[in-house]
C-alpha cells in the first residue's frame, strides 16, 4: 500500500497537483512501485483532511497519464514499466529544470553563467 504519511500539502500550488508530483516523485525514488495499491479515495481524503473530488481529480489525471488504474469494486494501484517510469523521469527533471531556468533568469544570471555553475555542481557531485 502506499503510503501518503509524508505527504505534506503546502501553499501555491492545487493540492491535486501536489498529490500527483508526491506520486510521481516518489515512483522515481523507488519508494512507490508497479502493481503497489493506492488507499481508497475516501480514505485518501480522510487520512490527508481535503476534500475527496480534490483525491477524485488527482487519481483521475494519473489514470489519463496511464499511470494507475483503477477498477469500480477494486484497489487502485500503480501501473509503472520501465519505459513509462523512464519518461516519468524526464518529466519531472525537465520540470524541475525548467523552474531553475526560471530563477536564474529571475536572478540575472546569464545562460552562459548558468552553465558554468551546473558545470561546477556535476563536477563537485562527482568527486
Amino acid at each position: 500500500m502506499v503510503s501518503f504519511e509524508a505527504f505534506r500539502a503546502v501553499d501555491g500550488a492545487p493540492v491535486y497537483l501536489q498529490i500527483i508530483n508526491f506520486i510521481k516523485r516518489g515512483a522515481i525514488a523507488g519508494t512507490i512501485r508497479d502493481g503497489d495499491e493506492l488507499p481508497s479515495r475516501r480514505v485518501l481524503s480522510a487520512l490527508l483532511g481535503i476534500n475527496p473530488n480534490t483525491v477524485q481529480k488527482a487519481f483521475h489525471i494519473l489514470e489519463e497519464e496511464h499511470l494507475m488504474e483503477s477498477r469500480t469494486g477494486a484497489k487502485s494501484c500503480m501501473t509503472l514499466p520501465p519505459d513509462t517510469l523512464d519518461a516519468l523521469r524526464r518529466e519531472v527533471l525537465s520540470d524541475e529544470l525548467r523552474a531553475m531556468a526560471r530563477t536564474l533568469r529571475q536572478l540575472g544570471i546569464s545562460k552562459e553563467e548558468a552553465l558554468r555553475l551546473i558545470e561546477q555542481a556535476w563536477e563537485e557531485e562527482a568527486q
